[in-house]
């Protein structure tokens, strides 16, 4: 790795990266739906629909959801039948999802605290891997990418929704005015916590552009990579197999 890595636009040890990312989301966990609205204007449940009807989960499967800790993918899956592992680096993540599974009455689930970089699950284990917004907050990316593949069953699938870069004319200035400006108020607003907010802002503004991002899932070991643009490339799946 190299010797520092982005903590949104600011440039930290990987270790001060993972523990401050780590203060992040135990600071946002409870209002995990308040942030997602604020980052999205409310559309990351409609996206989240449309990654789960791509990933296609099947009964009996065995799926990985990584980052998953509050559980908004996981459910979607196990309507289908799959049997979900939930992993999350952050323990805090994790009991907000265990909580809203035991309100929802949903069952199942498997919840594993998780660091994507170093997973402990044996080879050739799952069926399908799956992250919704996070693998940008990875210290460490292609060794993610890397451990996603090992863990994959040969016919395997890779899936994630991630924002991206717009590439929309006009509409990149506004979202870019709307993110930089208006989140982060927001954050205040809603959590008290407008420095999370700006980071995952600025963390969105780092992250590879579709095509970089392709090619470092195709680095990992998979084949048949595709990227699917939402909103111009405001959010994006990505996808790949592993033979």
């Amino acid at each position: 790795m190299n010797e520092t890595v982005s903590f949104g636009y600011e440039q930290v040890a990987p270790a001060e990266k993972t523990r401050r990312v780590g203060d992040v989301f135990a600071s946002v966990a409870s209002r995990y739906d308040l942030m997602n609205d604020a980052m999205s204007g409310g559309m990351h449940r409609l996206w989240k629909d449309r990654f789960v009807a791509r990933v296609k989960p099947q009964k009996g499967e065995q799926i990985l959801d990584m980052a998953g800790g509050t559980g908004d993918i996981a459910f979607r899956m196990a309507k289908y039948g799959a049997a979900v592992t939930v992993s999350d680096i952050n323990p805090a993540m994790l009991d907000v999802g265990m909580e809203r599974a035991a309100k929802r009455g949903i069952d199942g689930l498997v919840w594993s605290e998780q660091n994507a970089e170093v997973l402990a699950f044996p080879d050739r284990f799952f069926d399908g891997y799956t992250i919704a917004f996070g693998i940008r907050n990875v210290t460490d990316i292609p060794k993610a990418l890397r451990e996603a593949h090992r863990v994959l069953k040969r016919g395997g699938r890779f899936f994630c929704l991630e924002f991206s870069t717009v590439t929309w004319p006009g509409f990149a200035d506004v979202y870019d005015g709307y993110s930089h400006k208006l989140v982060p108020k927001l954050g205040k607003l809603l959590a008290n916590d407008e420095d999370s907010y700006r980071y995952l802002v600025e963390s969105i503004r780092r992250f590879p552009d579709m095509p970089t991002f392709e090619r470092m899932i195709a680095d990992a070991g998979f084949v048949r990579t595709r990227v699917e643009p939402i909103m111009g490339g405001l959010v994006a799946i990505h996808s790949g197999w592993k033979i």
